[in-house]
């Protein structure tokens, strides 16, 4: 009896030193960029905190924290592109801080948009263009209007928010609502296709 508890003692030990090297080896996960290559953060910034508006769970930046940076995204497949959906508001005096990049205007939270990582942005050449979010056993199509900086950050501009991971689809309340998720969840593995 002594031996199989320990040998079951055993076993859950190995079961939870894999858990922790399977944690440790997803945060030390590079995605690869667009040119096959690894996507390695770009540098990083020291975070300088600010007035930060904290709606939809918006990360403010702290003094002196470190923050990663990135010039690419992992690469986008036509078959679907893994992501991150965040929620943002694009509307005036919403989360998303100034207009939106591509057009220069604020949407409404019943816009059906959405801002991508600075790789999947591309500097710019998905403006105006649609892309499918797929999550939830539901799709829907939303227009790409802004970049997720995940350059710069931590200052006026990006209402003192860190840079955007390099895998997100910032998305508006609406597109959060059309997937039948609620935007209080926040953050929500999705797939997305260019439409």
């Amino acid at each position: 009896m002594a031996t199989s508890t320990l040998l079951q003692y055993s076993i859950i030990l190995l079961v939870l030193a894999a858990a922790v090297e399977l944690n440790a080896a997803k945060r030390h996960h590079h995605h690869r960029g667009k040119d096959g290559g690894v996507c390695r953060p770009s540098g990083f910034l020291h975070g300088k905190s600010g007035n930060c508006d904290r709606a939809h769970d918006s990360e403010c930046c702290a003094d002196g924290k470190k923050y990663r940076r990135f010039a690419c995204s992992p690469p986008v497949h036509a078959g679907g592109t893994r992501a991150h959906m965040t929620v943002n508001s694009f509307a005036k005096g919403g989360d998303g801080g100034g207009p939106s990049e591509c057009d220069g205007r604020y949407h409404s939270d019943s816009e059906k948009v959405v801002a991508l990582s600075t790789g999947w942005y591309a500097g710019g050449s998905r403006c105006g263009k649609h892309v499918v979010v797929h999550a939830n056993g539901r799709s829907v199509k939303a227009k790409v209007v802004d970049e997720c900086d995940s350059l710069n950050g931590c200052d006026d501009e990006h209402d003192f928010q860190p840079p955007c991971p390099n895998d997100i689809v910032d998305a508006s309340p609406a597109v959060w609502k059309a997937l039948g998720i609620p935007d209080s969840v926040g953050y929500q593995s999705i797939t997305w296709t260019e439409a």
